[in-house]
């Protein structure tokens, strides 16, 4: 019999770093669903709002001939993308906070205007909405997600993976996410990946080049740790780290299931969006 996508367990770099750090953080982003209306719930922050708007305006660019990538200004598309997330759809409590976010993403495109690097070269699209591929169509996984940028290498006939960076914190050492795009990339298009980078854009001018792992290494370390969630969703056993009280990863969505944060929409995938009430924090560390 076939292996059934519909029935088969579906993860993520961003689904595996939920469950890396707190399973009961997966659980409520990735599992639960709204007894009220079926729909799954999503924490808006300043961070991941600026985040959301700058890529948005990276992925257009992705699908464009490089002759075409800069016809339309670049800040004129973030001014359009940022109207998707202003004012406290994109978590922001006064207009001085936004301000400021909205300061930080026009400066990180005007840095991809004033240092283009890969954007106007050659670049490979993969002609799948969403890359996917089966890990295991034993254990009936799919590895899914999106890549920023596919820089292609004519003189190698390969391709280099670049992922955009809109915080402030460097991604951890033992991230799974270049494993998980070196998998992505090898399966869903032709080309072999000879190298893949972050680019900073909040402070750096250029990418910073990362090591990959093998094939081999890559598929062992998202298997394992696919293997581990599959088990918690048989199991329906998604336990937080720090017990019954929570931590800084499920708390705020505990929050929101407890009817305490405000609804501010819904966004395109039907996700009912909040933010926390009178919450300043700067979310960071968020994962887009």
């Amino acid at each position: 019999m076939p292996p059934d996508k519909y029935s088969a367990v579906w993860v993520s770099h961003t689904s595996i770093s939920d469950f890396l750090r707190c399973p009961r953080a997966y659980f409520l982003k990735n599992v639960y669903r709204d007894p009220k209306n079926n729909h799954k719930i999503k924490l808006m922050s300043p961070s991941l709002a600026l985040g959301q708007a700058v890529h948005e305006v990276v992925e257009s660019l992705s699908i464009l001939p490089k002759e075409k990538r800069f016809s339309v200004p670049l800040l004129e598309k973030f001014d359009q993308a940022w109207k998707k997330i202003e004012g406290t759809r994109g978590g922001f409590h006064n207009s001085d906070n936004e301000y400021h976010y909205k300061q930080r993403g026009q400066e990180m495109l005007r840095r991809i205007m004033n240092y283009p690097g890969p954007i106007v070269g050659l670049s490979v699209k993969i002609q799948m909405d969403l890359p996917y591929f089966w890990l295991s169509e034993e254990e009936n996984i799919i590895l899914c997600g999106k890549i920023d940028w596919l820089e292609y290498l004519p003189e190698t006939d390969s391709v280099h993976i670049i992922d955009f960076k809109t915080g402030k914190s460097d991604e951890e050492a033992e991230s799974l996410q270049l494993p998980i795009y070196h998998l992505l990339v090898h399966h869903c298009q032709k080309r072999p990946v000879s190298k893949a980078s972050y680019w900073y854009l909040d402070r750096n001018d250029e990418l910073t080049e990362k090591k990959l792992p093998t094939l081999d290494e890559a598929e062992k370390s998202v298997l394992d740790i696919a293997l581990k969630i599959k088990l918690a969703r048989q199991l329906g056993r998604f336990k937080c780290p720090q017990g019954d009280g929570g931590c800084p990863n499920c708390r705020p969505f505990e929050t929101i299931v407890k009817g305490e944060a405000e609804l501010v929409g819904e966004d395109n995938f039907h996700y009912d969006v909040y933010i926390l009430k009178g919450d300043n924090e700067d979310r960071e560390g968020m994962i887009i």
